[in-house]
Order: C-alpha cells, then structure tokens, then sequence
C-alpha cells in the first residue's frame, strides 16, 4: 500500500472516531457503527482535504468547506438542525428561532463543530503525520471517483437510517434553504485565494495549543441561552482571527499546527466524559478509547517534533 493511500485512509477512519465517538455520542464498545459513518464523514473529510489542495488551497478554504460539510450533515442527511427531538433530545428547547425552525445555538454548535471536529481536526493530525506530502493529492482520479461515490451512497444510508429511526423530514423550505447555504459555503470557499506569507512573530507552539484547548473548551461549556449562542460566535471569531493572522507568518510551522488540532482534540476527550453512555461497559471503553487518542497524540508529536517547522 502506498504512503499517500494510507494517510488517506487513516483520514478515513479518524474522522469519525474523532466526530462520534471521541465525542461521546457512540461508546467504544460500538465501534461497528464506524462502517455506517466512516463513508460520510471520513469520505467528506477526505474529499474536502483532496479537492482543496489539488486546488492550490489551503485552510481558509478547508474549513470554509467544513462549514458546508456541517450545513450538509445537520440540514439534509442526519436533519439534526431541524429535528425538535433529535435522539430524544430537545434540542430546540434554547435559543428557538420559530421562523426556520431551529435553536440557533444548537444549530450553530453543530455546524461550527463538524467544521473544526469532523473535518479541521482530522486532517490536521494526518497531514501532520504525513507532513511531507501535506500539500499534495493523496488520490489518483480512480481513487476520487471511489471515495466520491463512497460518500454519496455513506451520506445516503445514514439519511435512510435516521429517517426510519427518528420519522422525521423537514420541511421542503428548510431542505431548500439549507442546500442553498451548502452552495453558498462552497463558493465563498473557492473564492478564497492563498496569499504569500509575511515575516511575523508567533507564540510558541505550547501556548498555541494551550489556548486553543482553552478556547475550544470554552466554546463547549457556555450557558444553553442566547448569551452563550453570543459568546459562542465570539470566540469563533477571535479563533478565526487569530488563526488566520499568525497562519500567513513564515514562523508558523509543523508543531503551530499539530498544537492546533490537538488542543481541540483534548478538548473532546473531556466533553466525551459527559455524553458517553453512563453504563459500565461504555465507560471502560470510552477510557480506553481517551488512552488511545492521547497515545495517538503523542505518536503525531513526534512526527511533527522531527520536520520541525
């Protein structure tokens, strides 16, 4: 198997480990569901890392299209941004915006959270492990047209699952209205150009990935109203800024980005603590599965440790 196959594949299968069960959605112990998910959100991932660098693009790009992905997910294949009882909770009991039906913090949790989680994350830690070809393809042509038709028939099965088990459609406007966001995503996305790097101080990578824990953190933790929907879009945006600014800099390296994604990865393994199931087995699991992902840290440290910056 060839090197570029296998980070492709690692992005495959690490994306929903990151995205469900890291989270605490789905126990360890039901690690079968990774062949339902890993289609959709391990091919999402996967083609919007390849599209965006056989496109010259960068993270502007990859997260604007994360955010797509995000609208994709919650408004058309799993609905979770229109469903009042999703999993039977009632997600819209906060923050309501009767008009589109949707609880705008919730709403915006989800789709700012599989942006950072279910794609920025997951293709941050892989290119870090494979830091050499970052910036390069990872698939020929047949292997895009596979894992494209992968993500379409994975995005399609969880879509017939989740409409047999929850009976819920939204309705034809807010299908309409959350396809014409996913389109939208996807142009701005493109219309993003890379711009050259300038000489610029950056913290040091330690403080990086501390503060990104800290804001990440904060961003999971914020009071269920609309000022925690305020404080949510605020610390999004001072993330985006500060992210954006110290990213053109020639000082900002393999071990800035490792930091990044692993300050938001650590911050998943506290919040699954929370939604895991709280049953004996689900919990010796999800213990094993917080080793593993610190183990698995550990493992792209060193590796972003050796290309230094």
């Amino acid at each position: 198997m060839s090197r570029n196959l296998r980070a492709a594949l690692v992005l495959f299968l690490l994306a929903p480990l990151v995205g469900e069960f890291v989270l605490g959605n789905i126990p360890l112990s039901e690690i079968a569901a990774i062949i339902v998910l890993a289609p959709m959100y391990g091919g999402g991932a996967l083609l919007i890392r390849e599209i965006a660098r056989r496109t010259g693009r960068g993270w502007p790009t990859m997260l604007v299209l994360g955010l797509a992905y995000g609208v994709l997910e919650a408004g058309l294949l799993d609905q979770s941004l229109f469903n009042p009882s999703f999993e039977e909770y009632e997600f819209q009991a906060v923050t309501p915006v009767p008009a589109l039906g949707i609880s705008a913090l919730n709403g915006y949790a989800f789709i700012v959270g599989h942006a950072v989680w279910s794609i920025g994350v997951p293709i941050a830690l892989v290119e870090s492990l494979a830091w050499r070809r970052r910036t390069t393809p990872w698939l020929g042509r047949t292997g895009l047209v596979v894992f494209s038709l992968v993500f379409l028939a994975g995005s399609a099965l969880v879509f017939l699952i989740l409409l047999n088990e929850e009976g819920f459609m939204a309705t034809p406007a807010q299908r309409i209205g959350a396809a014409v966001v996913v389109l939208a995503l996807i142009a701005v996305a493109f219309l993003i150009r890379p711009r050259a790097a300038v000489a610029r101080r950056v913290p040091r990578p330690g403080l990086v990935g501390v503060g990104t824990f800290v804001v990440s953190s904060a961003f999971v933790a914020v009071p269920e109203d609309w000022t925690g929907f305020g404080l949510k879009v605020a610390l999004t945006v001072v993330a985006a800024t500060a992210l954006a600014w110290w990213g053109r800099s020639t000082g900002w390296g393999a071990a800035h980005r490792f930091a990044v994604a692993a300050g938001a990865l650590v911050t998943y393994t506290w919040v699954g603590w929370i939604l895991v199931e709280k049953s004996a087995g689900a919990l010796i699991a999800h213990a094993v599965l917080v080793v593993l992902t610190w183990a698995f840290l550990f493992v792209v440290r060193q590796a972003s440790v050796r290309v230094g910056s």
